[in-house]
C-alpha cells in the first residue's frame, strides 16, 4: 500500500514539476516577445511620421533642406541669391532672397533645387515621394506686379531620370507672403531629385525684379 502511494505521489510531483517549467518557458516567451512586438510597432510609427514631409528648404542650413539650388539656368548670371535672409520671413528665421537683373540674351533665367548637389540627371539621388499630395511654398515680390513664368518640380534626364515633372505658372506677385501648392496626387513621384524650379523672363520683367521664397515642403 505504501508502495503504491509513494508511486502515486511521485507521479503528482512529476506533474507540477512539468506544469511549472512550462509555465516559466511561457513567461521567457512572453517577456521576449513582447517588447520586440513593440519596439517593431514603434519603428513602424516613427518611420510613417519621418515621411510626412520633406523640405525643399525650411531654414538657411537647416538640417531639414533635402535639395540644393545649386543648378543655374540660361541667364544665371542675371540672378543673386541669398539663402538667408532675415528680414520678414514667412516662417522661421530666414528665407529665400532673389534679385533678378534682366540683362542677359536668353531673356529668361532659373534655378534648379537639386539632390544630390550639382546633379543634373548624371548622379543618384532622387527621392520617393510617394507619400506626399502636394508641393507647397510661400512667395512674395519686393514690390507686388512680379511675374514669375512658372514654378515646377521634376524634370531632369539623363542616366538618372526624374519619374515625372509639373508646375503652375505664370505668377504675378504681391507684396504679401501667399501660399502656392502644386497638386502632385496624381504625379509618378516615385523617383525626383529635382525638387523644386523656378523660371523668371525679362520681357515681364523689363526693369528686374526681387522677389522672395519660403517653407517649401511636400506634404
Amino acid at each position: 500500500m505504501k508502495k503504491k502511494n509513494n508511486i502515486v505521489n511521485r507521479k503528482k510531483i512529476n506533474i507540477m514539476v512539468v506544469f511549472f517549467v512550462i509555465c516559466f518557458l511561457f513567461s521567457l516567451w512572453t517577456i521576449s516577445y513582447e517588447p520586440w512586438t513593440s519596439l517593431s510597432f514603434a519603428q513602424e510609427e516613427v518611420k510613417e511620421e519621418e515621411i510626412k514631409q520633406v523640405f525643399v528648404y525650411a531654414d538657411k542650413d537647416s538640417e531639414k533642406n533635402s535639395f540644393s539650388p545649386s543648378e543655374w539656368i540660361a541667364d544665371g548670371e542675371d540672378l543673386s541669391f541669398d539663402g538667408g535672409w532675415e528680414k520678414d520671413p514667412q516662417q522661421g528665421k530666414t528665407c529665400i532672397k532673389i534679385d533678378y537683373k534682366a540683362a542677359g540674351n536668353f531673356g529668361w533665367a532659373g534655378i534648379y533645387w537639386v539632390n544630390p548637389k550639382g546633379n543634373w540627371g548624371n548622379q543618384k539621388g532622387g527621392y520617393d515621394l510617394r507619400f506626399a499630395k502636394k508641393l507647397t511654398f510661400w512667395v512674395r515680390g519686393e514690390k507686388g506686379g512680379e511675374y514669375i513664368a512658372g514654378f515646377k518640380f521634376g524634370g531632369l534626364k539623363g542616366v538618372f531620370p526624374d519619374s515625372d515633372n509639373h508646375g503652375i505658372g505664370p505668377i504675378t506677385l504681391t507684396e504679401q507672403w501667399q501660399e502656392l501648392s502644386i497638386d502632385i496626387s496624381q504625379r509618378n513621384m516615385k523617383y525626383i531629385s529635382a525638387g523644386f524650379s523656378f523660371a523668371i523672363t525679362k520681357a515681364h520683367n523689363r526693369n528686374g525684379c526681387t522677389f522672395y521664397i519660403d517653407n517649401i515642403k511636400y506634404e
